[in-house]
Parts: structure tokens; sequence; C-alpha cells
């Protein structure tokens, strides 16, 4: 391994790009990988197409565009590939640190799933605005489930 990397390098590259983290630290295989099957799942979902949609306003045209197969995929993959960037960078084990992650996976790909009803203000959000809204509470239910565990030992 290379020189080690801050907690914040680790989650923002991870957030740019699954597997950069990796890469930073000249964990070659590990890296590519995480790299590799971000770019499959993302072409084979047609991924970027419905952010471009989305984030033009076009939300029920990235409904169409998106594969959800493909798509379930991704929100455990971005996780994982994030939390292992984050535990590269810890400089000492922490308990229970991978729960916010975990919770965040699970949040986004049941937000994923109900993505297609959810309208909110009769706006319809729309399968990639509302997943990524699905984070927020995905963090925070980790990290309180985290505190208790940490607190009932």
């Amino acid at each position: 391994m290379k020189k080690p990397i801050t907690k914040a390098e680790a989650i923002l590259w991870s957030i740019a790009l699954p597997g950069f983290p990796q890469l930073l630290v000249g964990l070659w295989f590990k890296g590519t990988l995480f790299v590799l099957l971000e770019v499959i799942i993302n072409v084979q979902s047609n991924f970027n197409q419905a952010i471009m949609y989305s984030f033009l306003g076009e939300t029920h045209k990235a409904a169409a565009v998106i594969d959800y197969q493909w798509l379930m995929f991704y929100p455990c993959l971005y996780m994982f590939a994030m939390w292992d960037a984050y535990k590269l960078a810890l400089m000492e084990e922490q308990e229970y640190a991978y729960l916010p992650f975990v919770l965040s996976a699970y949040f986004v790909t049941v937000g994923l799933m109900y993505s297609p009803r959810v309208y909110i203000l009769g706006k319809f959000i729309g399968p990639i605005f509302f997943p990524m809204i699905c984070v927020v509470p995905g963090v925070f239910v980790g990290l309180a489930l985290r505190f208790l565990l940490l607190r009932a030992r």
C-alpha cells in the first residue's frame, strides 16, 4: 500500500467513482474490480442517461430508460466500495462503523424499488433523485443504531 488517505478523501473519491480510493493506496486489483463493476452496471442500466434526464427535469424519461434489474446492484456496490475506502482510511478499527454504509445501501435499494411510485407535491421524483434522498435516512438510522449498540455494551 502507498501512503494512507484521509476519511474525507476516501468518501469524496468514492462518490466520484467507486474504486478510486483503492487505486490511490495501491490496491490495484480491488480498485480495478470496483471501477469495472461500476462501469458495467452503469452501462447496462443506462444510469448516465437517466442522470442526464433527471437533471434536465425529465424524470419520466429517466424512469423509462433505466433498467431497474441492473440498477438494483448499484447501491450495494457503491456503498460497499465507499465503506472499504473509509475502512482503509481509519487509523484504528471502529466498532459498527459500517452501519451507516450498510443502512444507506438498504434504504437506497428500497428507494429505487419505490421510485416509480413516488410523487412529492405532485412532482415525479424519479429513479435518480428519490434513491439519493434515501441516503439521508439510511445514514441517520445507521448512526443511531451504531450509537445504541455502542451504549448497550
